[in-house]
């Protein structure tokens, strides 16, 4: 039976234990006065484990609460890059996909999850609002569920409700939930927008993310018919494309009528176009990235970001020179998918340069191999687009050179000669 407590009644060593893992809901879906409280209250459970299953938003955790409370997670992504820098959280190289796999072995510890959910409906059932991802499957394992239960929260069509029967400790709050403004973007980004045009036709299914090449993407689109999308988020920018009847979600082969995401990341208008509303779906993650649903995808056009990109095809998204600020999150499930679809297209999109000049295209990456040149399709910069499958290790290298900065291609080809010689 659910026990409804005032936050300012909330104590969590009644419900959390030493040596306990911590999994709640992340992004725009923190529970916030509940993650304030454990960082308040963590000296009376020490060495219970966090774990980030994807990324923050908030200023909630530093590395100053690593005294009593132990951080892993999937990378280094917003800011919990300040976590990763201080040694204070332990990355865990793994594909989205394989987190709830994780979770349901007990190889990722839920004994107790913390969500952030709308107000019950007239059958009951709560949503979970902004973020489900993986948080229906740690339910599983959970030993006790809190629920921050917020007014402000959109009451979004989910795969399976939370039902008032499965918290075990209800807060009500009135407290906002978080908003991730949308990204601006510049020059070089819609160039290298434009260069994608041609790969993105009417009918086409989109998995995208947020960031500045995303919107710019998105931006370019409103003119396209008949666009589906199933990704593992969404942004305020698909709010454009649904009034500007660039989406129907028609032909993508599966979910007919419904925009599918795990998770949204946005703004109060977001949330405002998610509430109620049965065009649109919040999936847990075995069924946004599960390689069974991908495969009937039609149409799949995938588009991620690395950090830099190596002359043969290998991505990097996770870390540069032991930096850890990104993470392997849901891009080869993805990647792997759109380049198998019927009429899909993989897409790897960044800058030709970095904020400091140095080249993104690189002979020797800086750090991990997130994507495999053996599952690498395209990939784009503002001087072009490079389609590597089918191409031969020389024929990469040319085509990756084509499309990096003009003043770097001469370095670029002296290092391709050593290179090849190894090949």
């Amino acid at each position: 039976m659910t026990r409804t407590v005032r936050l300012e009644d909330l104590d969590l060593a009644t419900y959390v234990r030493p040596g306990d893992g911590i999994v709640f809901g992340q992004g725009t879906g923190e529970p916030l006065s509940l993650t304030e409280r454990l960082v308040a209250q963590r000296a009376a459970f020490s060495g219970a484990g966090v774990f980030f299953c994807t990324t923050a938003f908030s200023s909630t955790f530093g590395p100053k609460h690593a005294d009593h409370l132990r951080f892993s997670g999937i990378g280094g992504i917003g800011s919990l890059r300040k976590l990763v820098a201080a040694g204070a959280l332990d990355p865990m190289p793994c594909h989205f996909s394989s987190i709830g796999p994780m979770l349901e072995a007990g190889q990722i510890r839920s004994d107790v999850v913390m969500l952030l959910v709308s107000p019950a409906n007239a059958r009951g059932e709560h949503s979970f609002g902004l973020v489900n991802d993986h948080l229906r499957t740690a339910l599983r394992r959970a030993r006790v569920v809190i629920a921050e239960v917020s007014a402000n929260v959109p009451w979004t069509p989910c795969d399976e409700p939370l039902r008032a029967d499965e918290i075990s400790v209800a807060v009500p709050t009135d407290r906002m939930p978080i908003e991730l403004p949308t990204a601006r973007f510049g020059a070089i980004e819609r160039q290298i927008a434009s260069r994608l045009a041609d790969a993105i036709p009417d009918r086409a299914t989109l998995q995208i993310g947020v960031g500045a090449i995303p919107e710019a993407v998105v931006a370019m689109l409103s003119d396209r018919r008949d666009l589906g999308i199933h990704s593992g988020m969404i942004g305020d920018s698909v709010v454009d494309l649904v009034e500007s009847g660039a989406i129907s979600n028609a032909h993508k082969g599966i979910d007919p009528g419904v925009t599918v995401t795990g998770m949204l990341f946005g703004t109060r208008r977001l949330y405002r176009f998610a509430h109620e509303n049965r065009g649109l779906r919040l999936c847990h993650a075995s069924y946004t990235h599960a390689a069974a649903t991908l495969a009937r995808v039609k149409r799949l056009v995938s588009i991620n970001s690395a950090l830099e990109v190596d002359l043969t095809g290998q991505v990097n998204a996770e870390a540069i020179e032991g930096d850890h600020i990104g993470a392997v999150a849901g891009q080869v499930d993805f990647v792997r998918a759109a380049s198998q679809s019927d009429g899909g297209v993989s897409i790897i999109a960044l800058p030709s340069t970095g904020k400091d000049g140095r080249s993104k295209i690189v002979s020797r990456l800086h750090g991990p191999v997130t994507t495999a040149r053996s599952d690498v399709d395209v990939i784009a910069t503002e001087h072009g687009m490079a389609r590597l499958r089918g191409l031969t290790i020389r024929e990469r290298v040319a085509a990756m050179v084509s499309i990096a900065a003009p003043e770097h291609r001469e370095a670029l080809q002296r290092e391709a000669g050593a290179l090849l010689r190894r090949a």
